[in-house]
């Protein structure tokens, strides 16, 4: 008697400790999605530059962040001082807040950058697509400014952006180092 007792205390507890993990699991789920969702809210615009000059402090800075490069083209956009040039053979642009400030930066990359599971995925899900010029996105960690790609602002995460063209529509997809796929936008 006391052994199935003991058994039915073991499944019992069993149980519960899959049920409590579910639970938590819910419940982590529920929070990332609520952290999310604040982080959205929260998300402000972000502030445009004024003038056309790209600012020196910005230039100062990338000197800093990059070191004494040469042929470095510097364009003022709407919300970033952005800085093209080639590091290590790697063709880069750079891109500067509001406050002068590093954001990240992308590059060229190509299809077999990305993590072989994402590859396998997108191969399988999106036959009959074409892959385009894939641009990895690596962010600044050190300065939660957002970045802004096709006109969307994103949170700022390092991920590779893999566009696919079929009938005419591109589609991206972001995928994050570790292989995660999400849907970006459509381009027309």
């Amino acid at each position: 008697m006391a052994l199935l007792f003991t058994m039915i205390s073991i499944r019992t507890a069993a149980q519960s400790g899959e049920d409590l993990a579910k639970a938590e699991s819910k419940n982590t789920s529920y929070k990332e999605k609520e952290i999310r969702k604040e982080k959205k809210e929260e998300r402000k615009a972000l502030r445009k530059l004024e003038g056309n000059e790209v600012s020196e402090i910005a230039k100062t800075n990338f000197i800093s962040d990059f070191g004494n490069i040469r042929n470095v083209h510097w364009k003022r956009g709407i919300q970033f001082d952005e800085a093209t040039f080639t590091k290590d053979g790697k063709r880069m642009t750079a891109y500067y807040d509001y406050n002068s400030k590093l954001v990240g930066t992308t590059q060229n990359s190509s299809f077999n950058d990305i993590p072989l599971k994402a590859q396998n995925i997108i191969k399988k899900k999106y036959k009959g697509y074409s892959i385009g010029t894939v641009v990895f996105y690596d962010d600044n960690e050190t300065n939660e400014t957002d970045m802004i790609l096709n006109n969307i602002q994103f949170d700022d995460a390092d991920n590779y952006f893999v566009p696919l063209t079929k009938n005419g529509k591109t589609a991206i997809l972001m995928v994050s180092p570790d292989g995660d796929i999400s849907y970006f936008t459509t381009i027309k």
